[in-house]
């Protein structure tokens, strides 16, 4: 298999950023770690395995990302619009720095945002953001409201509102999407989303679910038997639903 490490000074995040690539051939998926993970957690999780068949067999070629996790939503010491100032900033790193290598490497015209837990969110950001640039998205465990507080998961942004953190939230933002070329754009792409029926955040999967029916956006949404929330069960959903 293919695999492939590049390290690069972002301007845009003011340090070094890595990523991994596998594979030479196929449909690129955008892979985002989880909170905790790092740019060689997906391949960590055995989960490049779990799609090795795919991959040499060149109908997928992962892109995994590094993580800034820490320096943005979990990065409590600072001020919540300090925090989302941040993400956007790495929002900006995906898609004029990560993008561009994506397509400079592969022209196959399918891009796909992964992610499991807080990668769930970022794919499922970026993705209903700028529905136009993805074809496929595969989210596993996700929580999509940041705010949404639930057992030991906290609001993000310790109760703090702007307009910045409304439109990273889809869903808060998505019931108020009218835009029909965005909106056409949601109802070409492929959405699957998946979550165990004991996970904390089924509610909020389900409620974007619901806000996604509402739109005219079809989808799928897998509920998993107990909580799913771990690496044992997304290298059982990766040859499923990526």
């Amino acid at each position: 298999m293919n695999r492939e490490y590049h390290r690069w000074y972002s301007p845009r995040l003011n340090r070094d950023m890595e990523l991994l690539v596998f594979g030479h051939a196929g449909a690129k998926v955008l892979v985002f770690p989880t909170r905790d993970g790092r740019f060689h957690e997906y391949e960590d999780l055995r989960l490049v395995d779990a799609l090795g068949h795919k991959i040499e067999a060149g109908q997928l070629q992962l892109y995994c990302v590094d993580s800034i996790d820490w320096e943005s939503f979990y990065c409590f010491w600072c001020h919540p619009a300090d925090r989302i100032r941040r993400h956007i900033a790495f929002e900006e790193y995906i898609l004029n720095e990560v993008m561009p290598l994506m397509a400079s490497k592969n022209g196959h015209p399918c891009t796909i945002a992964h992610g499991c837990s807080l990668g769930a969110f970022h794919a499922t950001n970026i993705a209903f953001r700028h529905p136009h640039l993805f074809q496929k998205l595969s989210a596993f465990s996700g929580r999509y409201d940041l705010t949404h507080e639930i057992e030991h998961f906290r609001d993000l942004f310790d109760g703090y509102r702007d307009e910045s953190i409304y439109y990273h939230s889809p869903v808060q933002f998505l019931p108020n999407l009218h835009c029909p070329q965005r909106l056409d754009a949601l109802r070409r792409m492929d959405i699957v989303l998946v979550v165990g029926r004991e996970d904390p955040f089924l509610g909020n999967n389900r409620r974007l679910s619901q806000v996604l029916w509402e739109k005219g956006v079809w989808h799928a949404l897998h509920e998993w038997d107990e909580r799913a929330h771990s690496g044992y069960y997304w290298r059982r959903m990766a040859p499923l639903y990526v």
